[in-house]
């Protein structure tokens, strides 16, 4: 079979929806399928390149709407493809507009995973509206099924219970290969690890709220450290913010993370936070399952996908969003206790591999 995978931007840019991508489509080759993903250059990068057998077209693009790269060539590259299907993204505008405009007029087979809304503030709130009540209206409609990472997204979405009757959930799912303990890697004691791209668009990552946990207890646990990894527009923000809640100390901020340098990031953490706070914009929390594949305890809240799957089998913590305090709370509890690493890793080794994920995704183009 012939894939056109059509997120906005690929690897070596490092986010969520690149991770999916990337990851659902080695196994996709994998199992025998040519597997293609155009996608803006960003950062600049070979315009024709390959990785894990993976085709990457990666083109000019001439800014940014609401982060989304602007691609002029887009249309005439997608109109110049041989595909059987095309797999976009949301919340991608631009690229998943054009996706689905391509899909209908070659009547071709259009796939859609609808990671999160697409949301704002200020203008850019003003602009979200309009483009849900239009553009997106007309993805959903022309795609042939909508992938949703977890179930509680048809509560939390305005914008999908139309659909319901071509939603299918598939989670989101991590290499196990990749990320997994190491034995020479012993956690640094009291470290709390948090993993995020620092802009605007991902302030629902919770962040701001970490930091208040971590001043909160630093009273308890004075040698505390926040671990931060992850670069962005917002860095200064919360370097202030530590400074201001007197925590510059008790807080690295290490800045991007290179990819095959992850898995020796969770490995040395005492546990990892991800203390969202969005249901609309929190489509997942693959770095909660990273964490888990390494051993490494985690503390989210209770609207990632994995939060259930966290109660039912004791690997973590979950809290409600927005609660400063009890974060404190729980850190200190996990910190306080004896072993630190989780006694297994079901969840990532069967649930949540992408070798399964990846063939419940194949039976779905089939």
């Amino acid at each position: 079979m012939k894939i056109l995978q059509t997120p906005i931007r690929f690897k070596p840019y490092i986010g969520g929806v690149e991770n999916y991508v990337y990851e659902l489509s080695k196994q996709l080759v994998r199992q025998g399928h040519k597997v293609k993903v155009i996608c803006a250059n960003e950062p600049q990068s070979k315009a024709h390149d390959q990785i894990d057998s993976i085709k990457i077209n990666r083109l000019k693009y001439v800014g940014k709407i609401a982060n989304t790269n602007i691609t002029p060539f887009l249309p005439l590259k997608l109109l110049s493809e041989d595909f059987d299907v095309i797999h976009t993204h949301i919340p991608t505008p631009w690229s998943a507009d054009l996706s689905a405009i391509i899909s209908f007029l070659k009547r071709k087979k259009l796939i859609v995973t609808y990671h999160n809304d697409i949301t704002g503030s200020g203008i850019s709130k003003h602009i979200s509206v309009l483009y849900n009540q239009t553009m997106l209206k007309f993805i959903l409609k022309t795609a042939h099924k909508i992938i949703i990472t977890q179930p509680k997204y048809l509560d939390y979405s305005p914008h999908l219970k139309k659909y319901r009757h071509k939603i299918t959930v598939i989670p989101a799912g991590v290499d196990t290969e990749k990320f997994r303990p190491i034995k020479k890697i012993k956690k640094t004691k009291n470290t709390v690890g948090f993993l995020s791209v620092l802009d605007e668009y991902h302030r629902y990552k919770g962040l701001d709220y970490l930091l208040k946990a971590i001043a909160k207890a630093k009273v308890n646990v004075p040698d505390i450290k926040l671990i931060v990894g992850g670069s962005g527009a917002l860095l200064p923000v919360y370097k202030k913010m530590a400074k201001d809640l007197a925590i510059e100390k008790n807080v690295k901020f290490l800045g991007c993370i290179p990819d095959n340098k992850l898995p020796e990031f969770y490995n040395r953490l005492d546990v990892f936070v991800l203390p969202s706070i969005s249901a609309k914009q929190e489509g997942f929390g693959i770095v909660v399952l990273e964490a888990l594949a390494c051993k490494t305890p985690v503390i989210t809240t209770n609207i990632t996908a994995i939060a259930k799957d966290l109660k039912i089998q004791d690997h973590g913590i979950v809290i409600k969003p927005k609660d400063a305090d009890e974060l404190a709370k729980m850190i200190i509890k996990q910190l306080s206790k004896k072993s630190k690493s989780t006694s297994s890793t079901p969840i990532t080794d069967q649930k949540y591999s992408w070798q399964n994920i990846s063939m419940e995704i194949q039976k779905l183009y089939e």
